[in-house]
């Protein structure tokens, strides 16, 4: 059963409610964020909605802006953000990751190509 579907199944099991916090990947630093992951994991997150930084982010409030820019100016790419997961994945292979972002970087990427490696890293 996937990931997704198999957090929120034991979720309505034990009539719960799911935490799902939000960050940039690479915000403050790229080095950061596996562990913030894991952090995130340990203190009772159910899913994790990690942010693919992008340049323009015009739908996002300042806050997620900020985040962005920060992330971008260590030069966190969208292929350094499916690593993130791939390391994360090395210690947590439940946890059910989710992506937020912009379908610029995707298209630049390649539709397929994405997929592939979404898969693979773990997403």
């Amino acid at each position: 059963m996937p990931r997704i579907e198999s957090c929120f199944e034991a979720l309505r099991e034990n009539g719960r409610k799911a935490l799902i916090p939000f960050v940039t990947a690479g915000d403050p630093v790229s080095d950061i964020t596996v562990p913030l992951m894991h952090a995130m994991v340990d203190a009772g997150a159910d899913l994790i909605e990690l942010g693919i930084p992008f340049s323009d982010p015009m739908a996002d409030g300042p806050v997620i802006q900020k985040a962005n820019q920060r992330a971008l100016a260590h030069d966190t790419s969208l292929c350094d953000v499916l690593d993130m997961v791939r390391q994360f994945r090395l210690m947590d292979e439940k946890t059910p990751v989710i992506f937020m972002g912009y379908l610029n970087p995707v298209e630049a990427m390649g539709y397929e190509k994405f997929a592939d490696a979404a898969k693979l890293s773990g997403v």
